[in-house]
């Protein structure tokens, strides 16, 4: 594949990824529109019923790949249970810290836990340029961390200092799993495995997972209509088209780039936090959301492709030459070499 090609592959994931993320940044304020339903049946009816309904969407390419998913049935395994910890421990968090720090801590800093993954499973060598975008965004996540947290103690915030430190307790399990289901679908997008096949089998299996979850603790989203819709709105939009689009994403970037761009999604549900939900956001808080912002933009603008080896091209998002991507996935985003 050409460099160019490449570049422009890059480019449609890049913002495949961000057209998540921004989707995904919504969750946390729609959460707060159904009040007396708990974290942990907002998280199982959001990724449990999406999940269910990405599987049902992408049936027949899971069937048409069901021997090499029973191949990959180890990281599949992985990337479900990934997927069912995931939305308990994120929507915990942003209940027990507020919805701007838990969805910050949880999106925040995966992209390290992604660095290391594939770091060490996959030897990938990180470049300078995600390098630089991973400190400028973690470096915003950590000013807004430290904005919430004095928030909670200074008499002022809905939430206690004691809150507030679980809570990003529980973030920080959210990003551990969010980087292992991230890899892991990743993983079995460059095993020949369409984007849909692979998205659908790990999120379908994730969602079966959560059904008793939602069995035990979902009575509240049927006791209004306000609820019922809120549960309906996070599994068929942030969670079903969001990851729809995370997995095209995926098809075209690594792991560690992708949770990299997902920071743009503490940097939406901080906005819609304050603007929708009226939570406060001090300076400093601020100055973290527009070092998530530089962060993007680093990463995001395409690099000059002068003088580069047509036989040695670079992923321009982060991380050394793919060759994995030059057969990834057979039926929905093959391209031929040039």
């Amino acid at each position: 594949m050409k460099g160019t090609d490449r570049g422009r592959s890059a480019g449609t994931g890049a913002l495949c990824v961000l057209a998540a993320a921004l989707l995904w940044g919504t969750t946390g304020t729609a959460a707060t529109f159904a009040p007396d339903v708990g974290p942990l049946a907002i998280g199982a009816v959001a990724m449990g019923l999406g999940g269910l309904l990405q599987a049902l969407i992408a049936a027949p390419q899971i069937a048409a790949h069901s021997h090499r998913l029973r191949n990959q049935r180890g990281t599949v395994l992985l990337g479900a249970v990934s997927v069912a910890v995931y939305p308990l421990a994120f929507y915990s968090s942003m209940h027990l810290a507020g919805v701007a720090v838990g969805t910050v801590v949880s999106i925040g800093t995966a992209p390290l836990a992604s660095s290391l993954i594939e770091r060490v499973v996959d030897g990938r060598r990180l470049t300078r340029r995600w390098t630089l975008a991973a400190a400028l965004g973690l470096l915003g996540t950590a000013l807004l961390c430290v904005a919430e947290a004095t928030h909670a103690t200074d008499g002022t915030g809905h939430t206690s200092l004691a809150g507030t430190l679980l809570g990003i307790a529980l973030g920080l399990v959210a990003a551990a799993t969010y980087a292992l289901y991230s890899w892991a679908a990743h993983r079995l997008i460059t095993r020949q495995i369409p984007s849909r096949a692979a998205m659908g089998a790990v999120f379908g299996l994730g969602g079966r997972l959560l059904v008793p979850v939602l069995l035990a603790t979902g009575a509240p989203l049927l006791a209004s209509w306000s609820n019922a819709a809120v549960g309906t709105y996070m599994a068929l939009v942030p969670m079903l088209a969001g990851y729809v689009l995370f997995g095209w994403g995926l098809a075209h970037v690594p792991a560690s780039t992708a949770t990299t761009l997902s920071l743009l999604e503490p940097a939406v549900a901080a906005v819609l936090a304050v603007l929708v939900v009226g939570e406060l956001l001090p300076a400093a808080g601020w100055l973290g959301i527009a070092l998530v912002i530089a962060c993007l933009a680093v990463l995001t603008t395409p690099t000059p492709t002068r003088g580069q080896s047509r036989n040695n091209p670079v992923d321009h998002y982060g991380g050394p030459p793919r060759e994995a991507a030059d057969a990834v996935p057979s039926g929905e985003h093959r391209t031929r070499r040039s």
